[in-house]
């Protein structure tokens, strides 16, 4: 059985087009990674926490005109393999 990861697209592509029902967020706590990642995300528990905690951290308003989530990218990478299960 093969592992699914999160597709990882490099800052210097943001123009590149996000597929439909896909939205992104930028991870990590110093050097941001781009994520491309499913909507259906934002149904989930585990990952509303996740959303929730970075907005106590952060807010809303990020520079990079994305989402920010300040976590570890190996934290990022297990939590959205569990919820793709």
């Amino acid at each position: 059985m093969a592992i699914r990861m999160p597709r990882i697209i490099k800052k210097s592509s943001t123009t590149e087009v996000v597929p439909k029902g896909h939205f992104v967020v930028y991870v990590g706590e110093e050097q941001k990674k781009r994520f491309v990642i499913p909507i259906s995300f934002l149904s989930q528990p585990l990952f509303q926490d996740l959303l929730s905690q970075a907005e106590e951290e952060f807010g809303f308003d990020h520079p990079m005109g994305g989402v920010t989530i300040p976590c570890h990218e190996d934290f990022f990478i297990d939590l959205t393999c569990r919820l793709r299960k």
